[in-house]
């Protein structure tokens, strides 16, 4: 097989990447452009992380793959109920497996769902997972023994030390942003130095390594690193967080560097984000515009028995979930979700709207939501995708019955607080539809940008790379243009048998997330601006 590398670069976008380039940010990126191709890489409907990078990895889409969100939600009586996803959430065979069942070798690295860790022909170090339940969480387990014996290696910085993620920046005070991100710095090096070892000990067909800094400094540093925000006359503390930013992307460039050199002359390289980034200078609290409107109504813990107070209280620090659910027929569950729940009556008579009724009830609903306005009477909500629209597939059926794109793509706020329409202080940024796509080495075409991809395409292009058929089922396509003309004359893409069932491969272990192991992940998300 040809050895093939890939570099997940989390929310990278041109917007910001190409004045690094011109600045001299990132000579290497330059160089590497100048090379290979570029593209607009289109995500997921909604664009967040989860579903997005599962696409790449499984080339299907979240109806079909099954994923689309952190969390899903559950109504259990009363109650709401929240699971996280992970590996064993994704309802279709993803690419390692793809590899490892043709004999390839593949290495992964920070991946977010790959918990617990499938038996691949090769390694896993999943992403999203706790500094604390890591080890057990690595496959093969000698591979964190290895690990151990780096110099300077900190499993704390590597994977998700929770009480340093609290810096995040949403809320966070000014003084604390440069803690932030010196700190990620230090864990972009700690997985720099983890895929390095393993190229030169374990090297693989397939390597794919996830650097998810651009996103965490996108969120917090947008107003510092986009040219039309940023002051002509900043302030010193301005100018240092600016500095310190580029800092930043300048070693991550010189990561790139490292890892093509070690690749070797004949491989390839791709690198892509799992969604863009932009401004965001307001949100939407949609479930006080739905209460507001009658779908929904709040319970009020004054109202409760003295003995669920307290429970509920907490409850509410977690997620939003204290609704009367006797007269609520509409509600949003996550601001990850950027959507809309409809609760369909599971018997007549029974809470929640009529089955007979459920089509026109979400027509009422998608039209109202389009004549949601500012204070100058201008729409706030650019688009509303019915679940059939946004999510086609075998398993959507968990997907929100409508989702949601706000004008500035901001995530929708889930709480009880008003005003419906809220006006950020400072500009923040924020997952935007499109990311990036790049690709050079032996056979890509030089110098040039290709049309418009989808994040389902990367795992046939990959899988072409490798020399590899493109299993007859995935929704993606090997993007026309990627590879040169003479290069697909000498090595046309094959088409081979579908995919298997996920659950005909093996995992590490059958263990599910301790409560601490989720409430510590959940607070993360928390702290990342994820979830409220």
């Amino acid at each position: 097989m040809n050895p093939t590398l890939l570099i997940g670069l989390d929310g990278a976008t041109f917007t910001i990447l190409d004045p690094l380039i011109r600045n001299g940010v990132m000579p290497f990126l330059a160089s590497f452009l100048e090379r290979g191709v570029r593209a607009e890489l289109h995500s997921t409907p909604n664009p967040l992380t989860p579903p997005a990078w599962i696409a790449l990895m499984t080339g299907r889409n979240p109806g079909t793959h099954g994923v689309f969100d952190f969390i899903w939600s559950e109504e259990r009586g009363s109650e709401v109920y929240f699971t996280l996803y992970n590996f064993r959430d994704i309802q279709c065979e993803t690419i390692w497996s793809m590899v490892s069942r043709q004999q390839g070798r593949v290495g992964t690295l920070n991946f977010p769902m790959m918990s617990p860790p499938p038996e691949v022909n090769g390694y896993v170090i999943p992403g999203l997972v706790s500094w604390k339940h890591l080890r057990r969480n690595i496959f093969p387990r000698q591979v964190f023994e290895e690990l151990k014996q780096l110099p300077g290696f900190s499993a704390r910085e590597m994977a998700w030390d929770f009480d340093m993620e609290k810096e995040a920046a949403k809320g966070v005070p000014e003084e604390e942003y440069e803690n932030w991100i010196r700190f990620h710095i230090r864990r972009e090096r700690q997985w720099f130095a983890a895929v390095r070892h393993l190229m030169r000990t374990r090297p693989a067909d397939l390597t794919a390594i996830l650097f998810d800094g651009p996103d965490k400094m996108l969120h917090m540093g947008w107003r510092f690193l986009d040219p039309d925000l940023f002051p002509a006359q900043p302030t010193s503390w301005e100018a240092r967080i600016r500095t310190l930013l580029h800092e930043y992307f300048r070693e991550l460039d010189t990561f790139l560097a490292e890892i093509e050199a070690l690749a070797g002359p004949e491989a390839r390289i791709f690198m892509a984000s799992d969604h863009g980034f932009g401004p965001s200078r307001e949100v939407l609290r949609i479930n006080t515009w739905l209460a507001e409107q009658g779908y929904l109504t709040w319970r009020q813990v004054e109202d409760l028995a003295e003995d669920d107070r307290e429970r509920y209280r907490r409850l509410i620090d977690r997620h939003f979930v204290l609704l009367d659910w006797d007269r609520t027929t509409a509600y949003a569950s996550t601001t990850t979700s950027n959507g809309i729940h409809i609760r369909v009556a599971r018997s007549e008579g029974g809470s929640g709207v009529p089955v007979a009724e459920y089509e026109t009830f979400r027509q009422e609903l998608i039209d109202k939501l389009y004549r949601i306005t500012d204070h100058e009477g201008r729409p706030v909500i650019s688009r509303v995708m019915t679940r059939e629209e946004a999510f086609p597939g075998p398993n959507n059926l968990r997907a929100p019955d409508l989702t949601i794109a706000t004008r500035d793509h901001g995530f929708l706020s889930i709480v009880n607080r008003e005003p419906v329409l809220y006006r950020r202080p400072k500009v923040e940024g924020t997952h935007y539809p499109v990311g990036v796509f790049m690709a050079a080495g032996p056979g890509i075409s030089r110098g040039g940008s290709l049309g418009a991809m989808q994040l389902v395409d990367i795992a046939p292009c990959l899988l072409h790379s490798l020399g590899l058929p493109v299993p007859s089922d995935l929704e993606g396509r090997v993007v026309e243009g990627l590879f040169r003309k003479e290069y697909l004359e000498e090595n046309p893409v094959r088409q081979g048998r579908p995919t298997v069932r996920p659950d005909s491969y093996a995992l590490l272990d059958h263990h599910t997330l301790e409560a601490d192991e989720e409430a510590q992940i959940i607070k993360q998300l928390q702290a990342l601006g994820y979830m409220e």
